[in-house]
């Protein structure tokens, strides 16, 4: 019954989340607390840990949230919920766009689209940054992170692995 309960809600998460695994950040979230599957803590700990580790973020994260669950069958399950939709739909897409690519009323769509994602990915951004940010080196140290990312533009592993460097020594 749980892999079947994992599976469902992962299939929803990947079924109504465009833009990514940033964008479903929020939809799991909202489902691996509610279903107590993970703690707000637990969660926001593992979106560092994805972040540092190879691949797509939200599929470590159905991966692990399956995983902490059920071991092995959850892990599949979940991440295979997650996926089944995107592949799905991207092959549909992919035949949608070669014969009706042109069409303004697509263009019109996919426009509106955007803006959504871009919510949906900083409303991710804020909550993880209010959990983060506990005090004030905390936040100076972000925003010192925030800057070097945008002036320095170095691999994202650099500053995950500076950041821990961070952390161990000044021990936060």
């Amino acid at each position: 019954m749980i892999y079947l309960l994992l599976f469902l809600e992962f299939l929803k998460i990947g079924l109504f989340t465009f833009g990514g695994g940033y964008a479903m950040i929020p939809l799991i979230r909202e489902t691996v607390v509610a279903r107590m599957w993970l703690t707000e803590n637990e969660f926001y700990d593992f979106i560092g840990i994805c972040e540092s580790t190879p691949g797509p973020i939200a599929i470590n994260m159905a991966t692990y949230v399956g995983y902490s669950t059920a071991g092995i069958g959850g892990a599949l399950a979940a991440t295979v919920g997650l996926v089944a939709p995107s592949v799905i739909i991207i092959v549909m897409i992919a035949k949608l766009l070669r014969r009706f690519g042109s069409s303004s009323c697509l263009q019109d769509l996919l426009g509106g689209v955007r803006p959504a994602v871009l919510a949906l990915i900083l409303f991710a951004g804020i909550a993880i940054a209010k959990l983060a940010w506990v005090s004030w080196e905390n936040a100076l140290i972000g925003l010192a992170f925030l800057a070097a990312i945008h002036w320095v533009k170095g691999h994202p592993i650099v500053y995950i692995c500076l950041g821990a460097i961070v952390g161990l020594v000044l021990r936060l």
